[in-house]
């Protein structure tokens, strides 16, 4: 199915490792122009070095994206640099580990700026883009928002903001044919989840104990078929899609584990 994504500009927070990497991967393959927002210079370098030596169009702004003013100048600098937006992917995020018996109101403030408050300043620095290019925007998720975890209250907390926002953006926007979703991440087997993986004395053990518990093939989900989804919905393939929370995560999150 040809997306039609040639020579879209589509800006993807935290797009240089992992989930985010995919995406922009997979935009720039369907011939998109990806830019890239981000504060780490040298992961950004990497992924832009490897997209244009294969020929691949990809761009990128260094911000800290709890900083609204450099949020900003990234924004600006896009637009001066490719002359428009088309749709924005909120992806970046940690978590971050902030919990309600061990953790305090400060750095629960801070897990919300650091997970949920740049959605909300990007996608007002970009609305006047989508606003003129009938835009798209993909809120990266998690399933923690609708499963609890335990010992993440901020992240926890945070994640049911995107799917809130994403609800309400789309009511929002619907007057501007701006569509708004939210893709939900559960078991996806990225280099962060690697490397938290192999932290236990029994990395084998640890992960089949977590994939027998994903109904539909009893494996994780890779980083290719979220990408897929956020794609999809970017496109105008997806033209009557707009305020949907879906979940890409073979079941995890509403079928019965013990299957």
């Amino acid at each position: 199915m040809d997306l039609k994504l040639k020579n879209k500009i589509f800006v993807v927070t935290g797009g240089s490792k992992g989930i985010g990497a995919g995406i922009v991967k997979l935009l720039a393959n369907e011939e998109a122009i990806p830019v890239i927002i981000g504060r780490k210079k040298v992961d950004i370098a990497k992924i832009v070095d490897e997209l244009k030596k294969s020929g691949l169009k990809i761009g990128y702004a260094i911000a800290e994206l709890t900083n609204p003013k450099e949020c900003k100048r990234a924004v600006r600098n896009i637009i001066n640099e490719f002359g428009r937006i088309d749709g924005l992917v909120n992806n970046a995020g940690v978590n971050d580990g902030v919990g309600l018996e061990n953790g305090n109101y400060h750095d629960f403030i801070k897990s919300i700026e650091r997970n949920l408050g740049h959605y909300y300043t990007m996608t007002k620095l970009v609305l006047p883009q989508l606003k003129k290019n009938k835009g798209s925007i993909v809120n990266i998720g998690s399933k923690i928002s609708v499963t609890g975890q335990g010992g993440t209250s901020g992240y926890s907390a945070a994640n049911g903001g995107r799917n809130a926002l994403t609800r309400e953006w789309a009511i929002d926007l619907l007057s501007y044919g701006i569509r708004v979703n939210c893709v939900i991440v559960a078991e996806c087997y990225t280099p962060m989840y690697e490397k938290w993986i192999n932290k236990f004395n029994n990395p084998k053990k640890k992960l089949l104990s977590i994939t027998k518990n994903i109904p539909l093939e009893k494996r994780m989900t890779s980083v290719a078929e979220i990408a897929d989804t956020v794609a999809f919905l970017l496109s105008q393939r997806s033209s009557h899609t707009t305020g949907q929370i879906i979940f890409v995560d073979g079941g995890y999150s509403h079928l019965d584990r013990a299957l």
